[in-house]
């Protein structure tokens, strides 16, 4: 997650900077897990009371995020939560594929043990955590997510390419809001663990073809199953979210 962090020594309130990164991280971080569905109108009002901001740091994180492809910005419309949709689920996991393969299999091709062993430690670090903090129901497991985001992004740390890194890191986030949308759908149908395991085999091999070909399954399994239930945002999730902005509107009126 990209974060700004703005060094002052000024007292009493903090300074426009400051707070337009605050609102971008928060915002950010509610649209990549769902809390914002995709088309939810961003109403500076609604925002600005959600995230306790002004109007001109709100307007900064809204242009922000525009440029990071989580909002729309529409001419004479506001903002939006960008759209998902299954032809957008399947061209970001094609796209992912396509990066990753070229970063993991540069990694292997410029072998380190160094690199070896960022793998090992991070898929050792995310075996320990559970996926779920609850045993009977999905609820999400923060240090899981990032001890998950860490080890995929070791996969392709040492492939010497700053600017593919970055990219991944892009395509992971969005990525990262569709299994949000549909994880209730997807959980109970994965073995992440195993499926990480097999690809650290594949690269202790040395065998480059097989680690590309079981990452872009793992990848391929979730569009997979989002494609399968027919809709990228369950109405169960897009109800009550509809509910929620009409009364953010009555109350900003």
């Amino acid at each position: 997650m990209n974060q700004i962090v703005v060094e002052s020594t000024l007292t009493g309130p903090a300074t426009l900077p400051t707070l337009a990164s605050s609102v971008y991280e928060r915002l950010r971080a509610d649209i990549l897990r769902g809390e914002l569905l995709p088309g939810d109108k961003l109403r500076i009002e609604f925002v600005s009371e959600r995230y306790e901001a002004g109007h001109s740091p709100v307007r900064e994180a809204l242009n922000r995020l525009s440029s990071d492809g989580l909002v729309d910005r529409r001419d004479q419309r506001g903002f939006y939560v960008a759209a998902a949709s299954m032809a957008d689920l399947l061209e970001l996991t094609r796209t992912r594929c396509w990066l990753e393969e070229i970063g993991l299999r540069e990694s292997m091709r410029a072998f380190t043990h160094e690199w070896e062993e960022g793998v090992v430690l991070a898929q050792h670090r995310l075996a320990r955590i559970p996926r779920s903090i609850s045993p009977d129901e999905y609820q999400e497991n923060p240090e899981w997510e990032s001890l998950h985001r860490a080890f995929h992004r070791s996969l392709i740390a040492g492939c010497g390419s700053r600017w593919l890194l970055g990219f991944c890191e892009q395509l992971a986030d969005q990525a990262y809001r569709y299994r949000q949308l549909s994880v209730q759908r997807v959980y109970p149908k994965r073995k992440e663990k195993d499926e990480h395991e097999s690809i650290v085999n594949a690269i202790f091999k040395r065998d480059a073809d097989t680690a590309v070909a079981l990452l872009n399954e793992h990848y391929r399994k979730t569009a997979n199953i989002i494609v399968e239930s027919g809709e990228v945002v369950p109405r169960t999730l897009a109800q009550p979210a509809a509910l929620t902005q009409a009364l953010a509107r009555k109350r900003n009126k």
